[in-house]
């Protein structure tokens, strides 16, 4: 199964355009602590059923992850359980991000 998503780049460019999104990462707390993209807002997996009132449905969403597994999986479940069509997946997580857009944002 294949899930909306977006690259580091296309990311990187579409938040220096302005556009209004919102970042969810889905790591756990000691991996977000470590290294995030600015404006993420930490949303771990194991909390996103309590917690999915949090995630917009007016605008596109971005969920974040290390490489892109946790994210697609909480994608699957924000279309399947809450039938949200604005989510999208970094493609390559946080890591990829890392090495393609931000050295500045340590890779673990």
């Amino acid at each position: 199964m294949t899930f909306p998503e977006l690259t580091p780049e296309q990311l990187r460019d579409r938040l220096a355009a302005g556009e209004n999104l919102q970042l969810i990462d889905v790591r756990q707390p000691e991996e977000f602590e470590y290294c995030r993209i600015e404006g993420s807002v930490l949303v771990p997996l194991d909390d996103l059923a309590r917690r999915a009132e949090e995630i917009a449905d007016d605008r596109p969403v971005v969920l974040i992850c290390h490489h892109g597994v946790r994210s697609a999986q909480a994608l699957a479940y924000l279309q399947h359980r809450h039938e949200l069509t604005n989510l999208l997946n970094l493609r390559g997580g946080i890591h990829a991000w890392s090495v393609r857009v931000d050295p500045n944002v340590p890779v673990y």
